[in-house]
């Protein structure tokens, strides 16, 4: 069996690396690694392949920095080529980019079976581009890989039994890496060891819904110095984000650092007091090692984390992110529950396919 694994984000490496970990240890089944390019800093994706052992994908497009309709399009065009090309039993892709859905449609419109890893997640949000995505995404997969027993049920209330897909749930392959990694994240992470003495708390930014609207992004920056008066703010500026805070002239006043690879999230998250980010993947991470989180979104997929009290949302109003955080800040919480699986969900996805693919 040849499966076709679409990347192009930085949470989709760390998923790709289980996966691939497991496919290595499977007979008889053969990974082609795409690399879309979608995040390009070197920070943001090269590093992450060198950092996690992910083997060198075998095509790398190099897109990005294009607007959706662009960036969606030639993604599509050329993973059908490869399509053609490699000839894969299957195409897996992860998560709700859109690397995501391009790859999703190629491998639909030339009748190759589609596996989706992290199906079935909503924010019931639309304008938000990674909602479509998930959507559309979910609706032409054959093999539904849900992280969650609400995202199972997303798909259920969605009709999705009579699409003729199979629902799998499967676990999050974000906690089978959280386990996997950490073991090792801090002899590999070249973190300056002075950044992670005493407190702070890890922030990220750069959702497009938040850093594309200058109002909404003065609202959380605001916020941000104001508790970086307290406490230290740490955060990392994905290159994007950087360029809007200057472009809309924000003054932005926390201890801003460049883009981290995986390993050095981790031993940001192991040693921080909290976690603020809009970011999917990181509002689990901060789950994964104990850590509250504020979200700075109006929505989030990831509603059991607000549900059981480990994550609150913030809206872009400096005065509601401070009583947001004041209230997180100090919140105990017992963070034994097993959300997300046992660790072991590359493992059970790839045996599934196994067996119903050969």
């Amino acid at each position: 069996m040849k499966i076709l694994t679409i990347i192009g984000a930085r949470p989709q490496f760390v998923k790709s690396a289980t996966i691939s970990r497991a496919i290595l240890e499977t007979e008889g089944v053969e990974e082609v690694i795409v690399h879309t390019g979608q995040h390009f800093d070197v920070n943001m994706s090269e590093i992450f392949f060198k950092e996690m052992d992910i083997p060198v994908p075998r095509y790398n497009l190099d897109i990005h920095s294009l607007g959706h309709g662009g960036m969606t399009g030639r993604m599509l065009e050329a993973i059908e080529k490869i399509i053609l090309e490699e000839k894969p039993e299957v195409v897996l892709v992860y998560g709700d980019t859109n690397s995501t859905l391009a790859g999703a449609l190629a491998a639909r419109k030339l009748h190759v079976k589609v596996g989706h890893v992290e199906a079935g997640l909503r924010s019931f949000n639309m304008q938000m581009p990674e909602e479509v995505n998930r959507i559309l995404t979910d609706r032409i997969s054959d093999f539904l890989y849900c992280p969650t027993e609400n995202a199972v049920q997303n798909l259920r209330i969605e009709g999705f039994d009579n699409f003729g897909s199979e629902v799998i749930m499967a676990g999050d392959v974000m906690y089978d890496a959280a386990l996997y990694y950490a073991r090792f994240s801090g002899e590999r992470s070249g973190l300056d060891p002075t950044l992670l003495q005493g407190d702070y708390i890890l922030c990220t930014l750069h959702r497009a819904e938040n850093t594309d609207d200058p109002i909404r992004l003065k609202a959380f920056a605001e916020a941000l110095n104001q508790i970086h008066k307290q406490e230290r703010v740490i955060l990392p500026l994905h290159p994007r984000t950087r360029h809007k805070i200057k472009s809309f002239d924000i003054d932005l006043q926390v201890e801003v650092i460049d883009p981290v690879g995986y390993f050095s999230m981790i031993e940001l998250l192991k040693n921080c007091q909290l976690v603020m980010t809009d970011s999917g993947g990181l509002q689990k991470e901060a789950y994964f090692f104990g850590k509250n989180c504020v979200t700075l979104r109006d929505q989030t997929e990831w509603v059991e984390l607000v549900e059981k009290g480990y994550n609150i949302l913030a809206k872009a109003d400096t005065d509601e992110v401070l009583m947001k955080y004041e209230e997180m800040r100090f919140r105990k919480n017992d963070f034994s529950q097993p959300l997300y699986g046992d660790g072991k969900s590359a493992e059970k996805i790839v045996e599934h396919l196994r067996q119903r693919i050969g």
